[in-house]
């Protein structure tokens, strides 16, 4: 089985484009952990809380690729929890770390800022210079991976058309 990986900055279309990649491949997605956690915490999230989200996370993934197919499509990965880390906190739990060099995806979709932000009160970085910033780490991230990934841009149709083409080519 291999999975790719819907990467990149706030409101950039994760969500849609992952789950209409499963649909297209007749395959489960993996939905973003860390959104549902925040929903029933009842106070600000901690530090310590992306340890249980990045946990959480990988069990999310685990679910669903015992229900997969050939593909399994997941909406982040702990690179996101990484990020969100060290720019709130300037730095990372060593066990998310650990995390991340434990696991292996077969590429990644960067998703680019040029759709409109949607505002969302878990959302953190609306300005553009914070999501060119954002989306320049994720960029750096998939690169350095060494996995092949594909920029994804444009309008929702050519997202998909183009993250369709790109899946294709990582399943060969």
């Amino acid at each position: 089985m291999k999975k790719i990986v819907v990467i990149g900055p706030e409101s950039t279309g994760k969500s849609t484009l992952s789950a209409a990649l499963a649909e297209h491949f007749n395959t489960v997605w993996v939905k973003e952990f860390a959104r549902g956690y925040l929903e029933t915490l009842n106070r600000p999230y901690e530090k310590e809380d992306l340890v249980a989200m990045a946990e959480g996370q990988l069990r999310l993934e685990d679910e669903a690729a015992a229900k997969a197919g050939n593909l399994l499509v997941c909406d982040t990965d702990l690179y996101v929890i990484k990020v969100w880390s060290e720019a709130k906190y300037g730095d990372c739990d060593p066990r998310i770390l650990q995390m991340i060099a434990a696991r292996q995806y077969d590429g990644y979709l960067l998703t680019y800022i040029d759709v409109p932000w949607e505002d969302d009160p878990q959302r953190e970085h609306p300005r553009p210079e914070e999501r060119v910033y954002f989306y320049n780490i994720y960029r750096d991230i998939v690169i350095n991976t060494g996995a092949p990934w594909a920029d994804i841009r444009g309008g929702q149709k050519e997202r998909l058309q183009t993250a369709i083409a790109a899946v294709n080519k990582m399943l060969d």
